[in-house]
């Protein structure tokens, strides 16, 4: 019997596709080409952290990959490989080392498509004693330079453009919840830090939006944040969206000025979400206690929690004030060269895996 499926589409290590990838990965090595100068020139120190952790990362929504390492004996201990080289650069600036940047393979189960792939390249590069806004200036200037090396005047993805050699626009979470979905994010977010999600719930209703029984303040908010307001960001130049409530920025401190509102912030580009930076945490009586309740959150909507590595709540006890940034390095090659899928810029990508 003749079967009606259509045929499997050919493997990327096919010629012909092959041929049609090799100028976007070409121009992938001139962009980290010129990253590596970027940094070196800056003074910063390029590390190369393990793969393998004993904690993946703790934060609730992020899957890993598990494995386990098998001692001389045969004595079984588990081991994820991580989600972002942040705790071993972390780590490296308790030691000692003050500007460090890192290109790291990384790897995130349960997702795959045109911007997510299981393993991809992070950039992390960390400045200690300076400042998170200096990490904005770095991003504005990357860009540009990913644009310039990648003979792009323009990024482009599914209809929305941007000028990557313009300012950044510079836009607090606050300001984007009012702009584009008319909510009041902060009234529900208490002078602790605490949220309440009954009121921002009201809000939810009171502009339309759907709302469940059982979702969260941090589902509401998520819910905002991608509806309603990262379809607008990116758009005409790169957006930073920043001052994030502390309950969604597990990793960084509070804002001198407001402390419902933490040193975070998200770079943009049609749309795309490029980086995620932090004026990074060094608590780590509170650093735990976050890391807690992001497994707490983990186990009730997945079942499952992740370990928290103690050598890194250890080492926050020497590290620096410092300010910390993960970069998509592949979403930012993709944008810098046309590239419609993130497997286009991709060397050599994860086989696919059954649905």
């Amino acid at each position: 019997m003749r079967s009606n499926a259509s045929p499997a589409p050919s493997p990327w290590w096919t010629p012909h596709i092959h041929a049609d990838r090799r100028p976007f990965l070409l121009a992938r090595n001139r962009i980290q080409a010129a990253f590596r100068d970027f940094f070196l020139r800056q003074d910063f120190v390029e590390v190369d952290t393990a793969t393998l952790q004993v904690s993946p990362g703790n934060e609730a929504h992020l899957h890993a990959f598990a494995t386990e390492a098998l001692g001389m004996g045969g004595a079984r201990t588990p081991l994820y490989l991580h989600t972002s080289p942040e705790f071993a650069c972390k780590k490296l600036l308790a030691a000692g080392e003050t500007r460090i940047a890192c290109f790291s393979h990384v790897y995130r189960n349960r997702e795959r498509g045109p911007l997510h792939h299981p393993e991809f390249t992070m950039l992390e590069w960390y400045r200690a004693n300076e400042p998170y806004e200096a990490l904005m200036q770095d991003c504005a200037e990357l860009l540009g330079l990913a644009a310039e090396t990648g003979r792009a005047r323009s990024f482009a993805y599914r209809g929305l453009t941007a000028d990557p050699f313009l300012e950044p626009e510079r836009l607090t979470v606050a300001e984007a919840f009012h702009r584009f979905a008319d909510i009041d994010l902060l009234s529900s977010i208490g002078s602790d830090g605490t949220t309440n999600r009954e009121q921002l719930a009201a809000e939810l209703k009171r502009v339309g939006l759907r709302r469940a029984d059982d979702d969260t303040w941090s589902d509401l908010f998520s819910r905002v944040i991608v509806e309603k307001i990262e379809p607008h960001l990116g758009q005409g130049r790169a957006t930073i969206l920043y001052e994030y409530p502390v309950a969604e920025a597990a990793l960084a401190r509070p804002t001198p000025h407001d402390p419902r509102v933490a040193e975070r912030f998200e770079l943009y580009a049609c749309g795309v979400e490029l980086a995620n930076a932090f004026g990074e945490l060094t608590d780590p009586t509170e650093q735990r206690r976050r890391f807690e309740g992001e497994m707490a959150e983990k186990m009730r909507v997945y079942g499952e929690q992740y370990p928290i590595d103690e050598d890194f709540l250890s080492a926050l006890t020497l590290m620096p004030p410092a300010s910390g940034i993960a970069m998509g390095f592949d979403r930012l090659v993709m944008l810098a060269t046309g590239a419609a899928r993130i497997d286009q810029v991709i060397w050599a990508p994860v086989p696919e895996t059954a649905p």
